[in-house]
């Protein structure tokens, strides 16, 4: 077997007196190093990432087109092209498995998670299984994949996600007021128009159409018919909730949406945010550098002079 060790991982420009067991070793190493930056500068390619998005929504388009009435030779034609988008979609979470440093540092991340469930389960037959309309169902999930691939896709759900508890209270508030309105409705309106106000569940669907402007007026018409000051009712309605509770969501994700951006931007280097983390750091790095030298400086001094000749006085 030496022989065949020696042949075969032998390096060039040594001579037989070399060392023929430690050296492969070290060819080998060398060969996986340069194979893992090949795989992540793969990952990093700016033209692999677009080619990824492009596939992805030509994905989305191939699950669009089988929802028609077209012929058994188009139809096989796209199992074929979207049994090559499954293959192309494994490809590329092995491609990005192996640029991480690990398998933990991978499922680390919540995004690197949600792609590699839905490829995976998308590798779950389509045709003539038990477990056909959940392979179907997660195909059409891959289109989420262009949020994991496209960070300003992320920072917006990032910010919408982390935006859901404070738009909670403010949702509260807004039940409130329509139970309210509801009840308050129920009471007047029920005997003119039972359909529209009979109970409260009722009333509060009447008051949804009134707050979304589908044709509101018709209702009110209808109630000042015999409550002339009814418009009263309808107006600070939609005035608390069309105006001031959907501002103030709109406020609340705004809000959120600006730090987050401020945080990609930190994240990456990018933006005025980028800019004052950069600067902030390397102020940080030079204060601690003059601090070093500021003790070594005293240490020398010290050390020439006597010790504790040249401390600096201890702030009060």
């Amino acid at each position: 077997m030496q022989p065949l060790v020696a042949i075969g991982f032998w390096p060039r420009g040594y001579g037989l007196s070399s060392n023929p067991v430690s050296q492969p070793i070290v060819d080998m190493t060398v060969t996986a190093a340069q194979l893992k930056a090949r795989i992540i500068a793969l990952r990093n390619n700016k033209f692999f990432e677009l080619f990824v998005i492009v596939v992805i929504i030509f994905s989305a388009l191939i699950i669009g087109a089988k929802t028609y009435d077209i012929n058994p030779g188009l139809l096989r034609v796209f199992s074929m092209l979207d049994l090559t988008v499954t293959l192309f979609f494994l490809v590329e979470i092995i491609v990005r498995l192996l640029a991480e440093k690990s398998l933990k540092a991978f499922f680390s991340k919540g995004w690197n998670i949600f792609d590699f469930i839905i490829v995976t389960a998308s590798l779950i037959p389509v045709e003539e299984s038990q477990m056909a309309l959940l392979g179907r169902l997660l195909r059409i999930f891959r289109v989420l994949r262009l949020v994991s691939i496209i960070p300003e896709l992320r920072v917006l759900l990032n910010a919408f996600l982390k935006s859901l508890p404070r738009m909670g209270y403010v949702s509260l508030l807004m039940f409130i007021l329509f139970y309210i309105y509801a009840a308050v409705g129920s009471i007047f309106f029920g005997s003119i128009n039972p359909v529209l106000w009979d109970n409260i569940s009722v009333s509060m669907l009447t008051l949804f159409r009134v707050a979304t402007f589908e044709d509101w007026t018709d209702v009110m018409y209808e109630t000042m018919r015999v409550y002339p000051l009814s418009w009263i009712y309808y107006l600070s309605f939609i005035f608390m909730v069309a105006f001031i509770f959907l501002n103030m969501m709109i406020g609340i994700v705004l809000q959120v949406l600006q730090k987050e951006h401020e945080d990609f931007d930190r994240e990456h280097g990018e933006g005025e945010a980028g800019e004052v983390h950069w600067i902030r750091t390397h102020f940080e790095l030079m204060e601690h550098r003059i601090d070093r030298m500021d003790h070594m400086l005293v240490r020398l001094l010290d050390d020439r002079d006597g010790p504790g000749s040249h401390r600096k006085p201890e702030a009060d």
